[in-house]
């Protein structure tokens, strides 16, 4: 694929625009336009750089496995008390901001980041975005306030309750059983992977909450990889499972007191393609490695 598409297809990825994709390139919009509609060829260095970001936005088959331990034990160094999240407003306010941006947009949802402050902070109601958006906007951060409240109790588990808790207050308003399993088939779209049977679902969560409350001290990025996989795989209700499972791996980093990834919404291809490597060959290292690039971002917007 030469620079041209490449560039193209991060722009379709991203959701980038032209200017924000330059600024990302460290170059002017004329000559990032020059470069799309192939008027002009980059450079060698500039070259990389697109390469570099064009696996970084949609996803890479070639794991450089050297990389990846680098990152391990960078990870092991981003720790973090609740308290410094909870009790510094400043800290806390980030991570609901940009934990709900991107999760929603993920999703599908079309709100701007400034959209999101305005619509969480401002308590404003938009007249250019639906209903159903900004509820889902003000649904997330009331269940991420909530799942923060609850790992402050010494008792703190993650149980079915916390789970079914989590859906109830994302989804409320918004579908007719939130919290609640379905009970009916679904298929992902546009994903090749084959969700669980309805009825084996609550079966299935509790092998899942085994495997998750197990005291095996297994690396982080290693736990959170294979049982993010594994729940999404699951799918237990019928909608909203991404952000479910996205506030999961929060509160699972957050317990062994390390900075929780933020996935983030231009990176959303990469996401589903480790996601579906891991689902479907048991490959779960690409997906490792892509939590945690997501714990740096994290640790950047919230402590910059």
């Amino acid at each position: 694929m030469n620079y041209s598409k490449q560039l193209k297809a991060i722009l379709d990825a991203s959701g980038w625009t032209q200017e924000e994709l330059a600024k990302q390139l460290g170059v002017s919009f004329v000559t990032l336009n020059s470069w799309v509609n192939a008027k002009s060829k980059p450079r060698k260095r500039a070259l990389e750089s697109i390469r570099i970001l064009y696996f970084d936005v949609l996803g890479d088959d070639n794991l450089d496995v050297g990389y990846l331990e680098e990152l391990k034990k960078k990870i092991e160094h981003l720790n973090i008390k609740l308290a410094q999240i909870t009790e510094n407003k400043e800290v806390l306010d980030r991570l609901i901001l940009y934990l709900t941006y991107h999760t929603n947009v993920i999703e599908g949802s079309t709100m701007t980041l400034d959209d999101t402050r305005e619509v969480l902070f401002e308590n404003r109601t938009l007249t250019n975005r639906t209903q159903i958006e900004q509820a889902e906007a003000r649904n997330h951060k009331a269940a991420l306030v909530w799942l923060l409240g609850a790992l402050q109790s010494k008792s703190f588990v993650i149980d079915e309750g916390l789970i079914k808790g989590l859906h109830l207050r994302l989804m409320n308003g918004i579908i007719e059983n939130a919290g609640l399993y379905r009970n009916h088939s679904v298929r992902i779209m546009g994903a090749h992977v084959t969700v669980a049977n309805h009825l084996k679902v609550p079966e299935l969560v509790y092998e899942l909450l085994t495997k998750i409350n197990a005291k095996a001290k297994e690396e982080v990025t290693e736990k959170l990889s294979e049982t993010h996989a594994i729940f999404e795989k699951i799918h237990p209700f019928s909608d909203g499972n991404g952000r479910v499972g996205r506030l999961l791996m929060l509160a699972q980093a957050l317990q062994r007191g390390i900075v929780p990834p933020l996935v983030l919404k231009e990176r959303r291809q990469a996401y589903y393609k480790y996601l579906e490597l891991a689902q479907t060959q048991d490959n779960v290292m690409p997906l490792q490695l892509f939590i945690a690039e997501s714990m740096v971002a994290a640790n950047d917007l919230l402590f910059k």
